[in-house]
């Protein structure tokens, strides 16, 4: 059962269950009790031991501890940018990237060996074909701009209550009811209605006027007795540079090619390093896919200055952050920084642990929480804040949602409560109680090791810890 309800086993899962993938690989062996039910059927679990196992899927992924963890380990992000590249998680990613290295070499090997007797290098073949490709988007960047910059002018100006014309005549006037996305409903000034093509507007006439009957006829009247005057579309002004740098990188060119030979070998070669450079750019494109969710991280971290992102070192908080072995150890890490644990209860403690520790969509009963859990989940909600903005500014989807029906079971919990008033009062599944308090306390133990960095915390969180941790938890 998970977060979404119950479903089927996995293949992979039921062996874990029957003790038949093991570290020492798969045992041949394992042993599991059935209980026939609504939920467990015999013969689809004979029928699922018997299945081949799923696809290896891997778990690493980029996370604050681990980004931690290898940054102070080997101190740069090279090393770490290799780890990633070659781990099981980006195989496929990583295959890509090396065929397409291949393939530049080749590239590379082939038209080196070629330029050589012409007195050129590969660097004088891939700069020949840059000049070229920048003069041919120069070129045609002209007809390309116009119509861009005569789309963006119609978004801006074809308005509601405006007159336009449509078409390359542009004899019929039409008055704008909506413009939306690319497409204009107008009226015309025999009362009927069109819709027409955003690119179709021919003129746009200045006045705007209300969408009533009176105000209509004035619009078209004014209109044809010159009235109302048609705006003025703005020229690029960009189009003479372009063409002056177009003229000037055909100038390189010429001086590029005086030799005969040397000239007729770089057109020749302008195809191979175009591919060249597109794969490339596919490569950079790749690792980054792979990088990215790294360096992201990495840059999270450096606006709490948990590490230095441009000396590529860990800090002295960023150390201890790397020892928090819990869920969303940034959000504690910070809390723990600004003092959000120093003078709480260990019930208090216990339950905005709890908070996070919990599934976020599992409900724990309806407790309500103490004043001084919810004073300190006020502060621990502004550190939840900042921490999600800053995620979001570099492309991290925030996780905002803390259980605060799992905040006040486990400081009930906490409070030295018995577990069959705990399990009466929340009305919530014993083994979910179980597996929250649990979690909990693990996640104080951790804080509670924070003992030189952090120590009053730490010392609430270890009272908090033994607290939560007792029998039947224990």
């Amino acid at each position: 059962r998970g977060n979404e309800g119950w479903r089927p086993l996995s293949a992979n899962e039921l062996q874990q269950m029957t003790g038949r993938a093991g570290r020492r690989g798969k045992d041949n062996v394992g042993f599991v009790v059935l209980a026939p039910g609504q939920f467990q059927n015999p013969r689809k679990i004979a029928e699922l031991l018997k299945s081949p196992p799923d696809p290896l899927e891997s778990k690493f992924k980029a996370t604050y501890t681990t980004l931690l963890n290898l940054l102070d380990a080997f101190g740069g992000f090279g090393p770490i940018r290799d780890i990633a590249q070659k781990s099981y998680a980006f195989q496929k990613t990583g295959h890509r990237i090396e065929r397409l290295r291949q393939k530049n070499q080749e590239i590379e090997d082939r038209l080196t060996e070629a330029a050589r007797p012409l007195g050129l290098s590969f660097d004088d073949v891939r700069g020949f074909e840059r000049l070229v490709s920048t003069r041919e988007r120069l070129q045609h960047r002209h007809p390309e701009t116009r119509a861009e910059l005569r789309m963006e002018w119609l978004r801006q100006n074809v308005l509601p209550g405006r007159i336009v014309t449509q078409g390359r005549s542009g004899k019929r006037y039409f008055m704008v009811i909506s413009a939306f996305g690319d497409s204009v409903s107008a009226m015309r000034d025999d009362g009927s209605g069109r819709t027409f093509s955003l690119a179709r507007v021919n003129r746009v006439f200045e006045n705007t006027y209300r969408l009533s009957e009176n105000a209509v006829e004035r619009a078209f009247m004014e209109t044809l007795e010159g009235k109302n005057p048609p705006l003025e579309e703005p020229k690029p002004a960009i189009a003479r540079g372009n063409l002056d740098s177009a003229e000037v990188i055909t100038a390189s060119l010429e001086r590029f090619t005086k030799d005969e030979a040397a000239a007729e070998f770089l057109w020749l070669s302008v195809k191979e390093a175009a591919a060249f450079e597109e794969n490339r750019k596919d490569i950079d494109r790749l690792v980054g896919r792979i990088w990215s969710p790294f360096e992201n991280r990495a840059r999270v971290l450096d606006r709490f200055d948990f590490i230095d992102f441009t000396a590529e070192r860990v800090t002295d908080d960023g150390r201890w952050l790397a020892d928090l072995r819990i869920d969303r150890p940034l959000l504690i890490g910070e809390a723990l920084r600004r003092g959000v644990f120093d003078d709480i209860s260990p019930a208090a403690c216990a339950g905005l642990v709890a908070s996070i520790a919990a599934d976020a969509e599992r409900s724990f009963g309806e407790l309500n929480p103490t004043m001084e859990l919810l004073d300190a989940g006020n502060a621990f909600f502004d550190v939840l804040h900042r921490v999600g903005d800053v995620e979001w500014e570099y492309g991290i989807e925030p996780t905002e949602d803390i259980n605060y029906s799992a905040a006040a079971a486990a400081e009930f919990w906490a409070r030295g409560r018995a577990w069959d008033e705990l399990v009466a009062r929340t009305k919530a599944e014993e083994g979910d109680l179980f597996r929250l308090l649990s979690r909990t306390g693990e996640a104080l133990m951790q804080i509670a090791e924070l003992r030189e960095a952090n120590p009053a915390a730490a010392s609430i969180a270890r009272e908090a810890a033994d607290a939560v941790l007792r029998e039947p938890i224990r």
